[in-house]
């Protein structure tokens, strides 16, 4: 059996290390995330840019390191004063591209601005039916609103609970109650001013650590699915091993009789310390009896308590404890094998104990299993074997 419990020990670490990998791997996968990278050496990637509304004042300044900063002054010259820095979407070639964030729900970054107040950031969203590649003032605009201070915000946006403004609508000669919009094609990127903006006040916007976060259910229920899959797999496999451990186990048991062999070879050869065969046999003669100690062997064959442990010791390499309990159980193995009609409590008395949990404590430490299962495990090791090889007899 120890050998079966290391295999299974082993098992189980593989187990946990492998379920641990798969985890951390779907865990990666149902939480995907993406930096905004700005251009790159073949010119693909987010350029910078920005964008007003003719008389407002907009200069970019510092957008090294992904990170989006421009010096601002709105003026009320405009009907509706604006400034905007943008990121525009472009492939290698310099052709106006639309990147899929349909697998992110949010975006975060950190706001920093001169005065605290409320900006706009807003993804322009390219819809084949009416957008013109390039002319994002046909792409569909979701926007939403964030805070930002002087000393720089975390922002966290839900990508799915944007809003299209209502004058484009009208523009675009769209249907006002079509709201809905997707983020499988989205071209530009843009945070701007909004009406609480300060007017004619030289003020900045720094934009950076933009990041998009995604979750898909989806690897999360395939780990569990795997996960439970195996640890039932695990389960049964422990199962059915460990049953046929136990099984050869108790097999091994049963074949194994030590002293009850090293008496009968004591007994049925001439012996010439009759002193120790006198001390063997009584033992063997008088286990059953619940009140059976060193004390009343010692009173039973006349020899004196050292002669009884020497002969124990040289003979059997037991205590007289030890070779007590092993006739006890022996015959309690046996018992149970033949008498399947006999109660375990009933077994327990024939051979000697009166107290039954103890004698369920002793064999199982013994056989390996509590008595019920011994019973079960050897009724099934006699229904393996051949039906022309009957059991032999038991010796007397």
């Amino acid at each position: 059996m120890q050998e079966f419990y290391k295999k299974a020990l082993l098992a189980l670490i593989a187990l946990l290390v492998v379920d641990a990998l798969l985890a951390v791997f779907f865990v990666y996968l149902a939480f995907p995330t993406q930096t905004l990278s700005w251009v790159h050496k073949d010119g693909s990637g987010w350029h910078v840019g920005t964008y007003s509304d003719g008389a407002s004042s907009v200069r970019l300044r510092d957008t090294s390191r992904d990170r989006l900063r421009f010096d601002f002054k709105l003026k009320d010259v405009a009907a509706y004063p604006i400034v905007a820095g943008d990121l525009k979407l472009y492939d290698g070639k310099g052709r106006f591209f639309q990147a899929d964030w349909s697998k992110f729900r949010t975006i975060s970054f950190v706001a920093k601005c001169s005065l605290a107040t409320a900006m706009s950031f807003e993804v322009s969203t390219f819809d084949e039916k009416f957008s013109v590649p390039g002319k994002y003032e046909t792409y569909r605009p979701p926007r939403t609103y964030f805070s930002c201070n002087e000393q720089g915000m975390p922002v966290t946006l839900d990508l799915a609970r944007l809003l299209v403004p209502e004058w484009w609508f009208p523009s675009m000669k769209q249907d006002l109650g079509h709201q809905g919009y997707t983020l499988d094609s989205v071209g530009k990127v843009m945070f701007g001013s909004t009406a609480a903006t300060p007017h004619n006040v030289d003020a900045y916007l720094e934009i950076s650590e933009l990041t998009l976060h995604g979750r898909d259910d989806r690897y999360l229920a395939a780990l569990l699915v795997i996960v439970l899959g195996a640890w039932a797999a695990f389960g049964v496999w422990f199962f059915l091993a460990h049953s046929r451990a136990l099984l050869a186990s108790v097999d091994s048991k049963m074949k194994i009789n030590l002293p009850l062999e090293a008496y009968r070879q004591l007994t049925l050869e001439p012996y010439k310390d009759k002193e120790k065969a006198s001390v063997l046999r009584y033992i063997a003669s008088s286990y059953t009896d619940p009140k059976l100690d060193l004390e009343a062997v010692v009173e039973g064959t006349g020899a004196n308590r050292y002669k009884i442990n020497e002969v124990l010791k040289s003979e059997l390499g037991m205590t007289f404890t030890g070779y007590l309990n092993k006739l006890r159980l022996t015959e309690a193995s046996r018992l149970l094998t033949e008498k399947n009609s006999a109660a375990v409590s009933e077994i327990a008395y024939l051979v000697g104990y009166a107290n039954v949990p103890y004698f369920n404590k002793l064999f199982k430490e013994e056989f390996g299993c509590a008595p019920k299962s011994f019973r079960m495990l050897a009724s099934q090791r006699q229904q393996e074997q051949p039906a022309d090889s009957a059991p032999s007899e038991p010796r007397t």
